[in-house]
């Protein structure tokens, strides 16, 4: 690795990591970097996902003294998001190189979207846990190991898909909903980074350097917050994304 491709992967874990602290939706950024440095399509999933891991274990324990208790319904929970994250790391595996990498403008799109629209998409599933019923557990399980397979496929927009899906299963205020989807997103998180980690399916130099990057980026985000405004920081993630997305189709699909 030469040290213009380790400059991009730094920088782009430091952009990660403050973008994640400020507004979320660092993989946009992330993954592109990876693909950049040359990596191919599924390693560089892999290794962005080591690279950026510690983000959702960070936010978890920051705000811990919301997290649910150990019933029995948020261990199992915790059960299917690491058994769905384990699935998707192992789909992403199995799956030949260039059959993923035909989805990868299509993902990139998907999760642009999805963080562009998260307000409305959080906004909408508050709305109607007001007026739904529960889904009864097994429900519950079923839509939240679907989002945790494709979190460990892909990951990008996860945090989005499992705030919605919190926020219709579980009767506990929004603080808490976050608190419980970083939870399971840690879950998800590490079930994959093993897989990839065992299966050696991970470039460590470029690894390395991402996650030390996105290590002080987000150390910085926590003084950044106070100065940079999070719609500002969004509209770039979001415009970062619409860029990407045209770029991977029309190296893959063109």
């Amino acid at each position: 690795m030469d040290i213009r491709t380790s400059l991009l992967l730094l920088v782009a874990g430091v952009a990660g990591g403050i973008i994640n602290a400020l507004a979320g939706g660092a993989t946009l950024i992330t993954f592109p970097a990876m693909l950049t440095a040359g990596l191919p399509a599924v390693i560089a999933n892999a290794s962005n996902a080591v690279a950026i891991s510690p983000g959702h274990l960070i936010a978890a324990l920051a705000d811990r003294g919301k997290l649910p208790p150990a019933t029995r319904r948020t261990i199992s929970f915790m059960a299917v998001s690491t058994l769905g994250g384990a699935v998707g790391a192992g789909v992403l595996l199995l799956l030949p190189e260039r059959l993923f990498v035909l989805p990868v403008p299509a993902l990139i799109a998907f999760a642009t979207l999805l963080f562009a629209f998260a307000p409305q998409i959080q906004g909408w599933t508050i709305a109607r846990r007001k007026t739904a019923t529960l889904p009864p557990n097994g429900a519950s399980s079923a839509v939240l190991g679907l989002a945790c397979v494709y979190g460990g496929f892909f990951g990008a927009g996860l945090g989005v898909i499992l705030t919605a899906v919190l926020s219709i299963t579980e009767p506990n205020d929004i603080r808490a909903i976050k608190a419980l989807k970083n939870l399971l997103a840690t879950c998800v998180s590490l079930a994959a980074t093993l897989i990839f980690v065992f299966q050696g399916a991970v470039r460590w130099p470029e690894t390395a350097t991402m996650l030390l990057g996105a290590m002080a980026g987000g150390y910085a985000g926590g003084y950044l917050i106070r100065i940079l405004p999070g719609p500002v920081v969004r509209q770039f993630v979001i415009v970062a994304g619409a860029v990407m997305t045209v770029i991977y189709a029309a190296r893959y699909w063109c």
